[in-house]
């Protein structure tokens, strides 16, 4: 799985999304614990696929936010089953893939994201967020309420979704260490473990197979040390996690919660918790996806964002 340098377009452009989008107070985004980022002036990896226009007025974008690891690259199944009428980008975080900005708290991923959709000329935007990325799109909906329709929330990280290890990975001493020792030696064995299996299959695997290996596997920064990615995350998610929860109530866009009861890295109380604290979310449960929905089951993801778009006028 590449993510590939450029950008690629399809169809034209609405002329309502282009310009400069208005700002957001400096001193939230203080509050919500970010610090500085480089504009990146479209240096990110993005797949942004203009959407064609149908009508006098063009759908709300989306913008898709991956998880941890991931990539923008995560979100090409769900891209290609959106219908042609919508914009659709999907980004490398910060501390991913292509992307030239370091990592950083939910709160400094939300000040990033503001800034590319400013780049991007998108006043107002769906935002679409996988695990560690649903805590993103939760916080820029909280930094800048104006700037965002409406929510999807794909096995998203909220309330309860800290198990035992998550404080041990972000400790002082052992959280480096354990780092480390996990992104020296985990995503050769995925490696070495995917190409055992197409050699027994005699094929190459498939998009969907064996996913959590390949996301291991392939997980990688062009930029820096993906140890370091993985530790700066686990810490904002362990430090800021509470901070978030106390958002939740005042986060009033319509918000769609898609978990699956199968999932082993959040738990289901989580989404129903996402469900009960945000005041105009829905829950949708799933099955047959774990915790890579968007890898698993793309064309269910892409008709709930459908949905809440078309619900939105």
């Amino acid at each position: 799985m590449s993510a590939p340098n450029s950008a690629s377009a399809v169809g034209a452009v609405c002329a309502e999304e282009t310009g400069t989008a208005p700002g957001y107070p400096s001193n939230v985004a203080t509050a919500l614990g970010a610090s500085p980022v480089r504009f990146s002036g479209g240096g990110d990896h993005r797949m942004d696929r203009p959407g064609k226009a149908e009508s006098p007025h063009c759908a709300v974008p989306v913008v898709l936010l991956h998880g941890q690891p991931g990539a923008g690259s995560d979100w090409d199944a769900v891209v290609q089953a959106l219908p042609a009428r919508l914009r659709s980008l999907a980004l490398d975080r910060p501390g991913y893939r292509t992307s030239p900005h370091p990592p950083g708290s939910f709160g400094d991923n939300a000040t990033w994201l503001l800034r590319e959709l400013d780049w991007a000329g998108i006043h107002n935007a769906v935002l679409v967020g996988h695990s560690y990325g649903g805590g993103v799109a939760l916080t820029a909906a909280a930094l800048a309420p104006g700037r965002v329709a409406g929510l999807v929330l794909v096995a998203s990280v909220g309330p309860g979704c800290l198990d035992r290890w998550d404080p041990l990975l972000a400790a002082p001493f052992a959280g480096p260490v354990c780092a480390v020792a996990a992104w020296w030696l985990t995503p050769w064995l995925a490696r070495r473990r995917l190409a055992h299996i197409a050699r027994i299959r005699d094929r190459p695997l498939e998009p969907d197979e064996h996913v959590s290996w390949e996301t291991w596997g392939n997980a990688r920064h062009h930029h820096g040390a993906m140890w370091r990615t993985f530790l700066t995350e686990q810490r904002g998610l362990v430090r800021g996690l509470d901070h978030l929860n106390t958002l939740l109530p005042d986060i009033t866009v319509p918000t769609v919660v898609i978990a699956d009861p199968a999932d082993k890295m959040i738990p289901l109380d989580t989404a129903y918790s996402l469900r009960d604290q945000v005041p105009a979310a829905r829950l949708v449960l799933v099955g047959e996806g774990g915790h890579h929905l968007p890898r698993r089951i793309p064309t269910i993801i892409a008709a709930e964002i459908v949905r809440l778009v078309d619900s939105l006028g």
